[in-house]
């Protein structure tokens, strides 16, 4: 686990995406797990921003996000599919129909959720993931007591999770009850993963993901498992850490 301690958002996001821009002009065809939420804001910002100025081509890029709400359809502007079209998708020269979200409208949530693990199977899985971390220590919607061995399925959303993510809704009733996520196996199967940490709200649980013991209490914990993690954190996220890691 490579740990990089960078000054503040914006230089989370600058750094972030370069790591991105480079590994998609080495490997056109990369498979990338995408994630939504505030600390990717930025990110997306700056691949937008490079192809608006150097051209850098996604035209063979696969994209997969890690989960979508249970009741919203792709139109829903609260929807993560929206979310993806206006920060990214929309701006870039992807192939839409390379990019996969699991659909939270659907009939039978379950049975997407089979479909959607086979999709990420079919693709070869996933090149590089980005995750951001949750104040609960949650990764993709994977709540605490999730299993290690867990693929894509529909969770129950903690109410901490619902009131976080409140801010994006007119109120706290209009949040769903449930999500579609990627499951921790199936984000451990990537080959390699961005932690992306902005914020003091994130200090406890990411000083629980380096320097805790590994429970499914915490979720993210199990990244200390991974092979190839690298977690890029701004200042204010690293207050709780009892160690100095290496600053960018």
């Amino acid at each position: 686990m490579k740990v990089n301690v960078v000054k503040d958002i914006e230089e989370l996001s600058l750094v972030a995406a370069k790591r991105m821009i480079e590994k998609v002009r080495r490997q056109p065809t990369t498979v990338l797990g995408l994630a939504t939420g505030s600390t990717p804001l930025g990110t997306y910002r700056k691949l937008v921003q490079d192809f608006q100025e150097n051209r850098t081509s996604y035209k063979h890029v696969t994209t997969f996000n890690l989960d979508e709400y249970v009741g919203l359809a792709a139109t829903d502007k609260n929807s993560y599919h929206y979310y993806m079209n206006d920060h990214l998708f929309g701006q870039i020269n992807i192939n839409q129909a390379q990019t996969f979200l699991p659909n939270g409208a659907g009939v039978d949530p379950s049975e997407e959720c089979l479909r959607y693990e086979e999709k990420i199977r079919q693709s070869g899985g996933i090149d590089l993931q980005i995750l951001g971390l949750g104040e609960n220590g949650h990764i993709g919607f994977n709540e605490p007591g999730t299993s290690f061995s867990s693929q894509t399925h529909v969770v129950t959303l903690a109410e901490t999770t619902r009131v976080a993510n409140s801010r994006y809704f007119p109120s706290l009733a209009d949040v769903p009850t449930e999500a579609i996520t990627m499951g921790i196996e199936t984000i451990m199967k990537a080959r390699e993963i961005l932690l992306l940490v902005s914020g003091e709200k994130k200090a406890k649980a990411l000083r629980e993901v380096i320097e805790g013991s590994v429970s499914e209490t915490v979720p993210a914990t199990v990244l200390r498992n991974h092979p190839n993690i690298t977690i890029i954190a701004d200042e204010a996220s690293v207050k709780c850490l009892t160690k100095e890691y290496q600053t960018l």
